[in-house]
């Protein structure tokens, strides 16, 4: 094998030295000369089948890859997660505790078309989780989302900005309850503050957008549309102060704000099998208190374990003073199951 190695080196540095200029010294002709001759003799020593084998194994590696091929058309793919925690203590346990048990479910499918220079992106997001504490008649929601996000580009020239159209839809699948313990009996009251389509949010408005890949993109929409949806049931509360629920004014079930939007998505592979997402959403409103930029802040770090056992951890931050005066936080952490199709 050693003459096998040195063959391959003579014949690399021959190829080499015979591309040269004709204008080459003598010396460095007869050093070609000589080469040449130690690759017969050694190359004669060996088989021809080792000779061919190294030969096509040395081509493949100096031959320039094709470029991969630009996808046409329709592309899809989807991802469905479900996370299951459970804790449990028994009655002699001192160290604190309630016994729970949880599950999270989430889907995203995307769904992209590409043709030239136009790229139509569409995702939809759906998360849904409960937990059950010992003790308590009812269940409480840890998650609840379906968003449904589509835009359009037209992309600008050959470098990585686009003419962009999108079209952003955010509500829920489920009640929503407020919990709080009756002074008397000590039982847990819920109070039913939300439900599906109440609140609805759907944002609409042109803009440009950069886009490097699929796993990173920013897009600006400074001319942005909102329209906020509820159920008058909330608005028409005796007590009810304009603009308490959502922005919503006393006795209306919708509310339209004006204003400028940026979303941001961001994809790194951190380590192999560990990814790292994040999702920024922005959002002025011009009409009334343009510095109040409503923000939408999630990272995602998956930890894939094997083709269908996955970790995770969820990092959710919300602020939208039409909600509530502070910060909105959600921590989920994980292990589950994973599938894609």
């Amino acid at each position: 094998m050693s003459r096998f190695f040195l063959a391959i080196f003579l014949f690399l540095l021959v190829t080499k030295i015979s591309g040269q200029e004709k204008e080459k010294t003598k010396y460095l002709d007869s050093i070609q000369v000589n080469l040449k001759r130690s690759l017969d003799s050694i190359l004669k020593n060996t088989t021809n089948d080792l000779n061919i084998i190294v030969l096509k194994q040395k081509l493949k590696e100096i031959t320039p890859k094709k470029p991969k091929e630009e996808h046409i058309g329709w592309k899809n793919k989807a991802n469905f997660t479900l996370l299951f925690n459970q804790s449990a203590f028994n009655y002699d346990w001192q160290g604190g505790g309630t016994s729970n048990i949880a599950g999270n479910v989430t889907l995203n499918y995307e769904f992209n078309y590409k043709k030239n220079s136009l790229t139509w992106d569409n995702k939809i997001i759906a998360d849904y989780g409960l937990t059950f504490l010992r003790g308590e008649d009812f269940a409480r929601k840890t998650n609840d989302r379906i968003e449904f996000n589509t835009r359009l580009g037209q992309k600008i020239g050959q470098g990585f900005w686009n003419y962009s159209l999108f079209i952003n839809f955010r509500s829920q699948f489920d009640k929503g309850y407020r919990f709080t313990k009756d002074p008397d009996t000590e039982e847990t009251i819920r109070t039913e503050e939300t439900h599906f389509f109440s609140p609805a949010f759907i944002q609409i408005g042109p803009g440009l957008l950069w886009k490097k890949s699929d796993n990173l993109h920013i897009n600006i929409a400074p001319v942005t549309s909102r329209m906020i949806f509820v159920d008058k049931e909330f608005t028409n509360i005796a007590d009810y102060v304009d603009g308490d629920y959502f922005g919503v004014d006393a006795g209306e079930s919708s509310r339209f704000e004006f204003g400028g939007s940026l979303a941001a998505y961001s994809k790194y592979t951190l380590a192999k099998n560990i990814t790292l997402e994040q999702l920024l959403n922005l959002y002025s409103n011009y009409i009334e208190d343009p510095a109040n930029v409503d923000i939408d802040y999630t990272l995602n770090i998956s930890l894939l374990v094997n083709k269908y056992i996955t970790g995770s951890f969820v990092f959710q931050a919300i602020y939208d003073d039409n909600a509530t005066s502070g910060f909105q936080i959600r921590e989920v952490i994980g292990l589950g199951l994973k599938y894609k199709f």
